[in-house]
Order: structure tokens, then C-alpha cells, then sequence
């Protein structure tokens, strides 16, 4: 059988990671450039194009079958990134566009999540389940939803941004200009503010968080020293299992899925996170639930699934 191939594209707020894909899901090759370090549209589109020509031409590819493309607010119907908040590009985008003007080729844009969630339904954890959520903790927080084998992608191509439902009304000013969203409080940002807080909460407290600077915190600094027993990393870690436990047991009740995943790096604080996190979950899911839906960590690499997704996705 010949090989074919196609190129899985993951844009986040700090970094763009691309990929040339095997038709068996091995990633033959990757390049990456800085995100945040672009704000004309052209020429970052310019420089992902010259990364995918020097891997084609590394690897003796001729020939792609498509690309895909998963970023924060991408909108598979129109192929465009709209309005996303964690990127220098403001308002509307059309990546789709811009990408054909390079490769005469079939270009799919999707949500971020959305890839992720379909790299792991194709090629991971998720593979032989019809319905599953993905969460994605970083930057932002993103999510992704398969109903009956299916890409849930809603009238606008954008259907389930569970990062931006309100957890707490009035609550942190969120980029997107609501306030209280999930993404506040669960990404690397929202956790490390929360840990910020939380050491001006406790007058008393001495621990290693409070030596390091405020903005040198980080997410990993935090879970890291949750692991050693930190009492006020743990508190902060109890606050993000309980937040996100409650908005995943909501998100349950209207998709009902088999397993919700979860990738990214607050992830891997690994049991400080997840084991508040399973308990808040099971005390607000509702009971028709309780006991059939599984939470698990994304079997594949951080670094893989929204490529392997971004590229499954240019070839459904």
C-alpha cells in the first residue's frame, strides 16, 4: 500500500507545532515557530509554509493530501479564526485562505480542542468510543465534543467552547469579556493567579511559593510543589479539581459521554489534580451518570494529538 500523507497544524497562544503525517499516524517530521510573536497574518502564514516545504522536501514528500489546521476559535464552516482571545490576530482571520494561496490542496480549520479531542478519538484513548470530551488546560482552556461518532461543531462551527461557560458569575475578567469563566481559573494562568491569591490569603504561610517572584510563577512551579506537600499549592489545586469537576459533571449532563479526557500542562501535577478532581465530579454528576463515565488522561503526547487530529481531520 502507498503511503500518503498530510499536515497536522496546531496553533496555540505561545507556539505554532506542525507535523508531516503519515496515513498510519506517524509523525514523520515537525517544526515549530513562536505564535506570540506574530501580528501580520501574511507573513505568519509565509513562515508556516516555508516550514512545511523544508519538511516535505526533508522527507522526499512530493505530494499532501490536505491540511489541518486546529486554533483557538476556528471555525470549520468558514475556515477562519474569529475573535480568538489568546492570539495577536484580532477579529476575523481566514486561515483557509491565506494557507491556499501556498498549497492547492483541501485546508480544514477547526477549533484547537476540536483536533485534539479527534487525534484522540482516532489514534488514542478514545479510539472505539463514540462519545467523548476532551479538555484542554494551557494557555486557555479548551474543549472538545464527539456525540454518535461525530464532531460536535454547532451552527457557527464553533460548539464547545466549555472554557468560556461562566463557573463563577461576576467572577474574573475573562479575555473574552465575560466574567467567571472556566478558563480563568483552570488554565496555567487561572491556577497560578488562584496560588497568588491564596498565599496574600495566608498571612502565616511560608512556603516555597511565596520566594518565587509573581511573575516567575508558573503552573508546573505550583503543581510541583503540591507534590511535596505544599499547603497552599495543594489548596490551590483543591480549587481547580472542584471548578473543573462541577463543569465537567454539567457537561455531561447534555452530551452523556463515555470518557472525558484531559491533556495539557496542569495535567501532569498529575494526582494532586486529578484525585479532587474525580471527587468533585462524582458529587455533582447527575445520578443517572454516576459510575459510567470515565476520566482519563490523553494517551497520546501533549505534543502529538491536535496534530494528529488537526491532520485526520483535513482527510474525513
Amino acid at each position: 500500500m502507498k503511503n500518503t500523507y498530510s499536515i497536522g497544524i496546531d496553533i496555540g497562544g505561545t507556539n505554532t507545532d506542525m507535523g508531516l503525517v503519515r496515513n498510519d499516524g506517524r509523525i514523520m517530521d515537525r517544526a515549530n515557530i513562536p505564535t506570540n510573536e506574530y501580528y501580520d497574518i501574511t507573513l505568519y502564514v509565509n513562515d508556516i509554509a516555508d516550514a512545511i516545504k523544508k519538511m516535505m522536501y526533508k522527507n522526499n514528500v512530493t505530494a499532501i493530501d490536505g491540511i489541518g489546521i486546529g486554533a483557538p476559535n476556528g471555525n470549520y464552516y468558514t475556515g477562519s479564526i474569529e475573535g480568538a482571545t489568546n492570539l495577536n490576530f484580532k477579529g476575523n482571520v481566514n486561515l483557509r485562505e491565506e494557507m491556499k494561496k501556498h498549497f492547492d490542496v483541501n485546508v480544514v480549520v477547526s477549533n484547537d480542542a476540536n483536533a485534539a479531542v479527534f487525534g484522540e478519538y482516532i489514534y488514542g484513548g478514545a479510539k472505539g468510543l463514540k462519545h467523548v470530551i476532551m479538555f484542554t488546560l494551557g494557555t486557555g482552556v479548551g474543549s472538545g465534543i464527539i456525540i454518535d461518532g461525530r464532531l460536535v461543531l454547532g451552527s457557527t462551527g464553533g460548539a464547545g467552547e466549555l472554557g468560556h461557560s461562566v463557573i463563577i458569575p461576576g467572577g474574573r475578567q475573562c479575555n473574552c469579556g465575560l466574567k467567571g469563566c472556566l478558563e480563568t481559573y483552570t488554565s496555567a494562568r487561572g491556577i497560578c493567579r488562584t496560588a497568588l491569591e491564596l498565599i496574600e490569603k495566608h498571612s502565616d504561610y511560608n512556603g516555597i511559593l511565596r520566594t518565587i517572584p509573581t511573575d516567575k510563577l508558573t503552573s508546573k512551579m505550583v503543581g510541583d510543589a503540591a507534590k511535596e506537600g505544599d499547603p497552599v499549592a495543594l489548596e490551590t489545586f483543591d480549587n481547580v479539581g472542584y471548578l473543573l469537576g462541577v463543569a465537567m459533571a454539567n457537561a455531561c449532563s447534555f452530551s452523556a459521554p463515555e470518557a472525558i479526557f484531559l491533556m495539557g500542562g496542569p495535567v501532569k501535577a498529575g494526582e494532586v489534580l486529578l484525585k479532587p478532581l474525580r471527587k468533585y465530579f462524582e458529587e455533582n454528576l447527575l445520578f443517572t451518570f454516576k459510575g459510567k463515565v470515565e476520566i482519563k488522561v490523553s494517551q497520546l503526547d501533549d505534543n502529538d494529538v491536535a496534530i494528529l487530529g488537526a491532520a485526520a481531520l483535513a482527510k474525513a
